[in-house]
């Protein structure tokens, strides 16, 4: 099984589990063709490369264009390699859908690019509450002293200061999957997930959650 899909954003909304408001993120993931299989004997490592997103061949350029070729006719805006376990069982232009990889209940891990904020100063960046507004302050919504005057006479790294905000990768981990809808390939992830509306998804089953749980487990059986 695949450790993870590519999907898109489509926005969020909210369902009522057990009578409680959950807020929830609608992720169309799934659809997915298998473009490319890596194997241990011509490339030294085992990988299933997929593709997501489809668009015409005339906006493709002609390499990708024959690369695409080897599994379908359709070529794709976004590819991306995962590792798994028992990849023989996923064939060159076979269909990889949400429902294959993911469960309701389990915990994953979402990676995406941040909505770009533009240059912003250190109140909005860092939440730096700022000056006195009263008359004849002059700090306002300034950053104040960032340096030293003898020593060490410099500013240090990673001072926070204004600057470039948003539109990195980021990633959210231990998201619980709350629901799926198998004929549309929709997962609904419970809370927030980086990226605007559209925007590509990288999700894959959680690093840390398994480890945590397996680690309970064994207190609770030492008790």
């Amino acid at each position: 099984m695949l450790e993870g899909l590519l999907g898109k954003k489509i926005g969020m909304t909210r369902l009522f589990i057990e009578g409680i408001d959950v807020p929830v993120t609608v992720i169309k993931a799934g659809e997915c063709k298998v473009v490319q299989k890596k194997t241990l004997d011509k490339e030294g490592y085992e990988a299933v490369q997929l593709g997501f997103a489809e668009k015409k061949s005339a906006r493709t350029t002609k390499p990708m264009q024959g690369h695409f070729k080897k599994s379908g006719k359709e070529c794709y805006y976004h590819t991306k390699e995962f590792s798994g376990q028992d990849l023989d069982s996923y064939k060159t232009g076979s269909v990889v859908n949400c429902s294959d990889i993911f469960e309701v209940g389990e915990f994953v891990d979402i990676s995406g690019n941040s909505k770009g904020r533009g240059f912003a100063g250190v109140v909005k960046r860092w939440g730096f509450s700022g000056g006195p507004a009263s008359h004849g302050s002059k700090h306002g919504r300034t950053g104040g002293s960032i340096g030293q005057s003898a020593t060490p006479s410099r500013v240090i790294k990673g001072m926070k200061m204004p600057g470039r905000m948003g539109g990195k990768l980021s990633t959210i981990q231990n998201l619980k999957v709350v629901g799926i809808n198998k004929e549309e390939n929709i997962l609904l992830i419970r809370g927030a997930v980086p990226g605007a509306t559209n925007s590509l998804l990288v999700i894959k089953k959680a690093l840390k959650k398994p480890q945590v749980l397996k680690k309970t487990e064994n207190k609770v059986e030492e008790k």
